[in-house]
């Protein structure tokens, strides 16, 4: 599926093409904290399709529970998250924000990860494959 996005101030914007399958909610605490929420939907895209097509996100870099560094972009103006990435000049895959993506509607979550870190108030979402953690 060919998706496009923004950030909310529209600074910047992207486009990719998307397997519907690969969107996911994340449960980690590093999840909670950057997105002020309880969790974070992800939408995981190929780095081939993956383009910006506005703008330069700022990036901030941090260690994963794997320790492997990761890329944080976000929006220098808005602030909003855009997506995480290894850190390379040409990143295998994208973890695109759900909420940054025009068809945001249209993603349904299909796997949930580290489950073992869900807040204990939120309902069960039906039909997901759960993962107490990152799958090996």
């Amino acid at each position: 599926m060919k998706i496009d996005g923004q950030c909310h101030c529209g600074e910047i914007a992207y486009e990719a093409e998307l397997d519907l399958e690969k969107v996911a909610i994340c449960h980690c605490t590093d999840c909670q904290a950057l997105s002020a929420s309880a969790f974070r939907t992800v939408a995981v895209v190929s780095g081939d399709t993956f383009q910006i097509t506005k703008g330069a996100p700022k990036k901030y870099v941090k260690l994963g529970d794997s320790g492997n560094p990761r890329i944080q972009a976000f929006c220098p103006n808005c602030g909003s998250a855009l997506y995480a990435s290894d850190v390379s000049d040409t990143p295998a895959a994208y973890n695109l924000r759900a909420g940054t993506i025009r068809q945001r509607a249209d993603l349904v979550p299909k796997v949930e990860y580290w489950r073992q870190s869900a807040l204990p108030w939120l309902p069960e979402n039906k039909g997901t494959r759960k993962f107490d953690q990152n799958p090996k």
